[in-house]
């Protein structure tokens, strides 16, 4: 029981200074106007594997296509372009969004078939498609019981 009681005094004092953190972080760049010159904007990225393919997405709202590059390079896929500050906004203006040029590297791994990587970008998201190549996809093999068929002489 003792040792209940401490666990969620410990995981209460961690979560009362996680808050307090928060707050402070909070009141601090909710309170002023962010100086766009000081961001920098790097996209969110995530992953999944399939038995075919790796799939990545990069979240990039308000970048268009033209914006936007992705290469393959010395085992890595490389996402690199600029979030542009929309028209209009002068020196004045007041955000919390990041602006400006990204670059994102993310290990390949071994096996996918960089002749045939996809790209899509639609609504803000970029969706990457790497194939697994056939030489990597797991294959079957038979097995064979050991057991060969033994000749019966034949009797006249």
């Amino acid at each position: 029981m003792f040792d209940t009681m401490l666990v969620r005094d410990v995981r209460q004092t961690l979560d009362d200074f996680r808050r307090s953190v928060d707050r402070v972080f909070s009141d601090f760049y909710g309170s002023q106007p962010v100086n766009r010159s000081e961001q920098v904007f790097t996209p969110v990225v995530e992953s999944a594997f399939t038995e075919n393919e790796l799939l990545l997405r990069a979240i990039l709202p308000g970048v268009t296509e033209q914006d936007v590059k992705v290469t393959v390079q010395n085992g890595r896929l490389v996402i690199e372009g600029e979030r542009k500050t929309p028209e209009g906004w002068g020196d004045n203006a007041w955000t919390k969004l990041a602006y400006g040029k990204f670059h994102s590297e993310i290990p390949v791994p071994n096996g996918l078939d960089l002749e045939k990587v996809n790209c899509r970008l639609h609504d803000g998201v970029l969706d990457i498609v790497l194939p697994v190549s056939e030489a990597m996809k797991p294959r079957q093999i038979p097995i064979d019981s050991g057991d060969s068929p033994k000749a019966i002489p034949a009797t006249a």
